[in-house]
Protein backbone atom coordinates (compact mmCIF):
# COMPACT_ATOMS: atom_id res chain seq x y z
CA UNK A 1 0.00 0.00 0.00
CA UNK A 2 1.60 3.38 1.33
CA UNK A 3 3.45 4.62 4.22
CA UNK A 4 1.84 6.68 7.19
CA UNK A 5 3.70 8.49 10.22
CA UNK A 6 1.96 8.22 13.21
CA UNK A 7 2.94 11.14 15.42
CA UNK A 8 2.46 10.12 19.70
CA UNK A 9 2.09 6.66 17.71
CA UNK A 10 3.26 4.78 21.21
CA UNK A 11 -0.16 5.43 23.34
CA UNK A 12 -3.70 6.17 22.88
CA UNK A 13 -5.22 6.73 19.22
CA UNK A 14 -1.89 6.94 18.22
CA UNK A 15 -1.24 3.70 19.17
CA UNK A 16 -4.94 2.71 17.51
CA UNK A 17 -4.15 4.52 14.05
CA UNK A 18 -0.54 2.49 14.37
CA UNK A 19 -2.23 -0.85 14.62
CA UNK A 20 -5.33 -0.18 11.85
CA UNK A 21 -2.75 1.71 9.31
CA UNK A 22 -0.40 -1.32 9.53
CA UNK A 23 -3.25 -4.47 9.55
CA UNK A 24 -4.87 -2.62 6.48
CA UNK A 25 -1.01 -3.44 4.79
CA UNK A 26 0.50 0.44 5.20
CA UNK A 27 4.05 0.67 6.34
CA UNK A 28 4.39 2.86 9.22
CA UNK A 29 6.81 5.67 10.18
CA UNK A 30 6.37 5.87 14.05
CA UNK A 31 7.27 9.31 15.94
CA UNK A 32 7.15 9.09 19.70
CA UNK A 33 9.85 10.24 23.01
CA UNK A 34 9.74 7.05 24.80
CA UNK A 35 12.35 4.86 22.99
CA UNK A 36 11.66 1.95 24.36
CA UNK A 37 7.95 1.63 23.88
CA UNK A 38 8.77 2.33 20.25
CA UNK A 39 11.42 -0.30 19.69
CA UNK A 40 8.56 -2.65 21.49
CA UNK A 41 6.19 -1.50 19.44
CA UNK A 42 7.80 -1.69 16.16
CA UNK A 43 8.44 -5.11 16.98
CA UNK A 44 5.15 -5.80 17.39
CA UNK A 45 4.19 -4.35 14.24
CA UNK A 46 6.47 -6.01 12.25
CA UNK A 47 5.51 -9.49 13.61
CA UNK A 48 1.66 -9.26 13.31
CA UNK A 49 1.44 -7.27 10.04
CA UNK A 50 4.76 -7.85 8.33
CA UNK A 51 4.91 -4.47 6.99
CA UNK A 52 8.08 -2.26 6.88
CA UNK A 53 8.31 -0.14 10.24
CA UNK A 54 10.50 3.02 10.80
CA UNK A 55 10.97 3.92 14.61
CA UNK A 56 12.08 7.94 14.73
CA UNK A 57 12.28 9.05 18.50
CA UNK A 58 11.42 12.86 18.81
CA UNK A 59 9.83 15.22 21.42
CA UNK A 60 7.67 17.42 19.42
CA UNK A 61 8.32 20.38 22.16
CA UNK A 62 11.83 20.56 20.78
CA UNK A 63 12.18 22.30 17.74
CA UNK A 64 15.56 20.17 16.76
CA UNK A 65 13.61 16.50 16.73
CA UNK A 66 10.33 18.28 14.94
CA UNK A 67 12.97 19.41 11.89
CA UNK A 68 14.18 15.52 11.71
CA UNK A 69 10.60 14.61 11.37
CA UNK A 70 9.97 17.47 8.91
CA UNK A 71 12.90 15.74 7.05
CA UNK A 72 11.99 12.17 6.67
CA UNK A 73 8.56 13.93 5.37
CA UNK A 74 10.54 15.78 3.01
CA UNK A 75 11.54 13.43 1.50
CA UNK A 76 10.02 12.24 -2.09
CA UNK A 77 12.03 8.79 -2.65
CA UNK A 78 14.66 11.08 -5.26
CA UNK A 79 16.85 10.90 -3.22
CA UNK A 80 20.25 8.95 -4.45
CA UNK A 81 20.70 5.97 -1.89
CA UNK A 82 18.05 6.42 0.31
CA UNK A 83 15.63 3.68 0.03
CA UNK A 84 12.97 5.12 2.69
CA UNK A 85 9.69 5.41 1.04
CA UNK A 86 7.89 8.73 1.09
CA UNK A 87 4.96 9.70 3.57
CA UNK A 88 1.61 9.05 1.97
CA UNK A 89 -0.47 9.69 5.00
CA UNK A 90 0.76 11.97 7.85
CA UNK A 91 -1.37 11.97 11.24
CA UNK A 92 -0.66 14.85 13.36
CA UNK A 93 -1.83 12.97 16.50
CA UNK A 94 0.34 13.69 19.19
CA UNK A 95 -1.24 16.06 22.33
CA UNK A 96 -0.69 17.04 25.58
CA UNK A 97 -3.25 17.42 28.64
CA UNK A 98 -1.86 20.45 30.87
CA UNK A 99 -4.10 19.70 33.50
CA UNK A 100 -3.37 23.19 35.51
CA UNK A 101 -5.12 26.63 35.10
CA UNK A 102 -3.17 29.15 32.95
CA UNK A 103 -2.83 32.26 34.93
CA UNK A 104 -1.44 30.57 38.13
CA UNK A 105 -0.29 27.71 35.72
CA UNK A 106 3.42 26.97 34.95
CA UNK A 107 3.91 28.87 31.61
CA UNK A 108 6.47 26.56 30.28
CA UNK A 109 3.72 23.89 30.74
CA UNK A 110 1.91 25.64 28.19
CA UNK A 111 4.79 26.48 25.82
CA UNK A 112 5.63 22.61 25.58
CA UNK A 113 1.94 22.17 24.83
CA UNK A 114 1.70 24.33 22.62
CA UNK A 115 4.55 23.41 20.80
CA UNK A 116 3.63 19.73 20.79
CA UNK A 117 -0.06 20.56 19.68
CA UNK A 118 0.05 23.57 17.63
CA UNK A 119 3.74 24.53 16.28
CA UNK A 120 4.49 21.12 15.41
CA UNK A 121 1.37 20.38 13.30
CA UNK A 122 2.38 23.38 11.24
CA UNK A 123 5.88 22.39 10.63
CA UNK A 124 5.47 18.47 10.03
CA UNK A 125 2.01 19.56 7.97
CA UNK A 126 3.98 21.93 5.25
CA UNK A 127 7.05 19.31 5.37
CA UNK A 128 4.23 16.97 4.00
CA UNK A 129 2.51 18.96 1.62
CA UNK A 130 5.16 20.23 0.08
CA UNK A 131 6.60 16.59 -0.85
CA UNK A 132 3.07 14.96 -1.64
CA UNK A 133 1.95 18.06 -3.85
CA UNK A 134 5.20 17.69 -5.38
CA UNK A 135 3.68 13.63 -6.34
CA UNK A 136 0.20 14.84 -6.81
CA UNK A 137 -0.74 12.75 -4.36
CA UNK A 138 -1.11 12.15 -0.29
CA UNK A 139 -3.12 12.94 2.43
CA UNK A 140 -2.81 14.78 6.11
CA UNK A 141 -4.85 13.81 8.49
CA UNK A 142 -4.92 15.75 12.16
CA UNK A 143 -6.18 15.34 15.41
CA UNK A 144 -8.20 17.95 16.84
CA UNK A 145 -11.07 17.75 19.52
CA UNK A 146 -15.01 18.35 20.00
CA UNK A 147 -13.32 20.99 22.38
CA UNK A 148 -12.07 23.00 19.55
CA UNK A 149 -15.94 24.41 19.68
CA UNK A 150 -15.32 24.99 23.46
CA UNK A 151 -13.98 27.87 25.73
CA UNK A 152 -12.09 25.18 27.53
CA UNK A 153 -8.72 27.06 27.83
CA UNK A 154 -5.14 26.46 26.42
CA UNK A 155 -6.33 23.05 24.85
CA UNK A 156 -9.20 24.16 23.23
CA UNK A 157 -7.64 26.78 21.87
CA UNK A 158 -4.82 24.82 20.73
CA UNK A 159 -7.40 22.23 19.16
CA UNK A 160 -9.26 25.26 17.51
CA UNK A 161 -6.43 26.30 16.15
CA UNK A 162 -5.58 22.71 14.28
CA UNK A 163 -9.06 22.67 12.93
CA UNK A 164 -9.15 26.23 11.72
CA UNK A 165 -5.61 25.65 9.99
CA UNK A 166 -6.88 22.37 8.38
CA UNK A 167 -9.60 23.57 6.95
CA UNK A 168 -8.03 26.61 5.66
CA UNK A 169 -5.30 24.00 4.38
CA UNK A 170 -7.55 21.47 2.35
CA UNK A 171 -8.74 24.71 0.69
CA UNK A 172 -4.68 25.69 -0.66
CA UNK A 173 -4.73 21.82 -1.42
CA UNK A 174 -8.08 21.39 -3.47
CA UNK A 175 -7.04 19.95 -7.18
CA UNK A 176 -3.68 19.07 -6.08
CA UNK A 177 -4.16 15.51 -5.38
CA UNK A 178 -3.77 15.86 -1.66
CA UNK A 179 -6.48 16.40 1.17
CA UNK A 180 -6.72 17.48 4.43
CA UNK A 181 -8.54 16.23 6.91
CA UNK A 182 -9.31 17.47 11.10
CA UNK A 183 -10.87 14.40 13.26
CA UNK A 184 -12.74 15.85 16.19
CA UNK A 185 -13.52 13.12 18.79
CA UNK A 186 -15.29 13.85 21.90
CA UNK A 187 -13.84 11.91 24.87
CA UNK A 188 -11.76 8.74 24.26
CA UNK A 189 -11.29 5.89 25.89
CA UNK A 190 -7.47 5.86 26.37
CA UNK A 191 -4.99 6.63 28.64
CA UNK A 192 -4.18 10.34 27.77
CA UNK A 193 -6.38 11.72 30.48
CA UNK A 194 -4.55 9.56 33.47
CA UNK A 195 -1.27 9.78 32.36
CA UNK A 196 -2.16 14.07 32.52
CA UNK A 197 -3.45 13.57 35.98
CA UNK A 198 -7.23 14.41 35.19
CA UNK A 199 -9.90 13.20 36.84
CA UNK A 200 -12.45 12.32 34.54
CA UNK A 201 -14.98 10.24 36.94
CA UNK A 202 -17.67 12.56 36.08
CA UNK A 203 -18.47 12.06 32.42
CA UNK A 204 -21.02 9.95 31.58
CA UNK A 205 -20.47 6.89 29.86
CA UNK A 206 -22.71 7.84 27.08
CA UNK A 207 -19.76 10.58 26.72
CA UNK A 208 -16.99 8.25 26.05
CA UNK A 209 -16.10 6.68 22.72
CA UNK A 210 -13.60 3.89 21.99
CA UNK A 211 -10.44 4.25 20.43
CA UNK A 212 -10.95 1.74 17.14
CA UNK A 213 -14.36 3.38 16.40
CA UNK A 214 -13.32 6.77 16.57
CA UNK A 215 -9.90 5.77 14.27
CA UNK A 216 -11.78 4.00 11.87
CA UNK A 217 -14.10 6.11 10.81
CA UNK A 218 -11.39 9.11 10.84
CA UNK A 219 -9.36 6.93 8.23
CA UNK A 220 -12.69 6.43 6.14
CA UNK A 221 -13.15 10.00 5.83
CA UNK A 222 -9.27 10.89 4.59
CA UNK A 223 -10.11 8.20 2.00
CA UNK A 224 -13.91 10.03 1.19
CA UNK A 225 -11.95 13.19 1.24
CA UNK A 226 -14.05 14.65 3.99
CA UNK A 227 -12.30 18.12 5.84
CA UNK A 228 -13.96 17.29 9.09
CA UNK A 229 -14.39 14.03 10.72
CA UNK A 230 -16.42 14.11 13.94
CA UNK A 231 -16.93 10.54 14.57
CA UNK A 232 -19.93 9.36 16.46
CA UNK A 233 -23.97 10.21 15.92
CA UNK A 234 -23.87 12.13 19.32
CA UNK A 235 -20.51 14.12 18.89
CA UNK A 236 -21.91 15.52 15.65
CA UNK A 237 -25.03 16.86 17.54
CA UNK A 238 -23.30 17.98 20.30
CA UNK A 239 -20.52 19.89 17.92
CA UNK A 240 -23.85 21.41 15.50
CA UNK A 241 -25.51 22.64 19.46
CA UNK A 242 -21.76 23.97 20.06
CA UNK A 243 -21.73 25.96 17.12
CA UNK A 244 -25.35 27.66 16.87
CA UNK A 245 -25.36 28.32 20.56
CA UNK A 246 -24.66 31.99 21.59
CA UNK A 247 -20.44 32.36 22.24
CA UNK A 248 -21.39 33.65 26.23
CA UNK A 249 -23.72 30.47 26.77
CA UNK A 250 -20.68 28.56 25.58
CA UNK A 251 -18.10 30.08 27.89
CA UNK A 252 -21.15 29.96 30.58
CA UNK A 253 -20.49 26.05 30.99
CA UNK A 254 -16.82 25.84 30.05
CA UNK A 255 -14.50 25.40 32.97
CA UNK A 256 -10.96 25.98 33.27
CA UNK A 257 -9.27 23.87 35.49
Amino acid sequence: MGTALVTGATAGLGLEFTWQLATARHDVVLVARDVERLEKLAHQVRAAAGVRVEVLPADLSQPDDVARVAERLAITGDEDGDDRRPVGLLVNNAGVATAQRFVDGDLGVELAAFDVMVRAVLVLSHAAAGQMTARGRGAILNVASVAALTAGGTYAAAKAYVRSFTEGLAVELKGTGVTATVVCPGFVHTEFHDRAGVDMSAIPDVGWLEAPAVVSEALADVRRGLVISTPSVRYKAASALLRLAPRAAVRAVGKYR
